[in-house]
């Protein structure tokens, strides 16, 4: 059995039931004892800046506040993409707790020899 889990979302607040779906995942995995990834690209980036993930996607759905604050008390942890955070000219000083502007070999370098189970959104 994979014990790491990562999560691609390249979805921001364009597509909310996305990104939701994409923190339910990682919820999931994080609150059954996985360690977790999310690996955020394009708009998804801007979600691990304080204060970006807000709202409620559907009528029903959690809001992404709670899901962000279920992640991170899990262990869940985010690689944002460099390449994506910059080209943006975002502030790397309003990075949300567990937010590291990291790439893909440091990805693999987390997920190491180890099996993951990998989604993609």
């Amino acid at each position: 059995m994979a014990t790491k889990a990562v999560i691609s979302l390249t979805t921001g607040l364009e597509d909310p039931e996305k990104v939701t779906v994409a923190f339910l995942v990682a919820v999931g995995a994080a609150e059954t004892g996985h360690e977790t990834l999310m690996f955020l690209t394009k708009e998804a980036v801007r979600l691990a800046v304080q204060g970006t993930a807000v709202g409620v996607a559907c009528d029903g759905c959690p809001s992404l506040p709670d899901l962000v604050a279920r992640y991170e008390a899990a262990g869940g942890h985010y690689y944002v993409c460099p390449i994506c955070f910059n080209s943006k000219q975002l502030d790397a000083q309003a990075l949300i707790g567990s937010a590291e502007i990291q790439g893909t070999i440091p990805m693999w370098k987390w997920i190491g020899d180890e099996p993951a189970t990998t989604f993609s959104y």
